[in-house]
């Protein structure tokens, strides 16, 4: 409920600052079951349009630990359904809560498989939680302003969503199959970038 109002409140707020966001292929979204919505992070305004766009799925959010510190803030993210975890020493948690919480079936997760916005290397994490979990991953891109002044312009803002990858349960995640699975990750995100504007590049800094 918390999640609804917060996200409801967010999208209000974001629209009056840009009001020029477009969602595309939203049809590619499963309708019920649960999945990993997963996408290059590129900016701290990504997650918002993301689990706008999914309306009315909603998510846990995994996030870094250092978020969760500040008492306030921390109160407010954990109500929205976000769970820290520490990046530099994941421990088995940061796979067994994202796949609890898929197995309940009431909330889907929103994954970013580089872990940071500023790397482009993905990591194994999202096909390990779904091969555990049975859901699957549906890959998105978005395009648009990557600053805060950016979104007061009113720039363009892209959302668009790919088709789900599943990974088989029988699937044992090797190095090798990993970086297969990666790779159709990578390509995925990249076809869908092409989709929205040929010319698009984003520079991991």
């Amino acid at each position: 409920m918390f999640f609804r109002i917060l996200r409801d409140f967010v999208g209000v707020l974001v629209f009056i600052l840009n009001g020029n966001a477009h969602y595309q292929q939203r049809e590619k979204l499963p309708q019920n079951e649960s999945y990993i919505l997963i996408a290059p992070h590129r900016s701290w305004i990504d997650p918002i349009y993301l689990a706008l766009g999914a309306k009315p799925k909603d998510f846990a959010f995994m996030a870094k630990k250092e978020l969760f510190k500040n008492p306030i803030f921390g109160w407010i993210i954990r109500k929205a359904n976000a769970f820290p975890v520490d990046r530099l020493n994941p421990g088995p948690s940061a796979i067994k809560t994202p796949v609890k919480i898929l197995k309940e079936g009431k909330l889907s997760l929103v994954m970013f498989p580089t872990g940071t916005r500023h790397s482009a290397e993905l990591k194994g994490g999202a096909p390990t939680i779904a091969k555990l979990s049975g859901v699957p991953m549906v890959p998105a891109v978005y395009q648009g302003p990557l600053t805060f002044k950016d979104l007061l312009k009113r720039k363009k803002i892209v959302v668009r969503f790919g088709d789900p990858i599943y990974v088989d349960r029988k699937t044992r995640l090797t190095k090798e199959s990993l970086a297969v699975i990666e790779k159709d990750v990578q390509a995925a995100f990249d076809q869908l970038d092409r989709e929205i504007d040929p010319t698009y590049r984003y520079e991991y800094k």
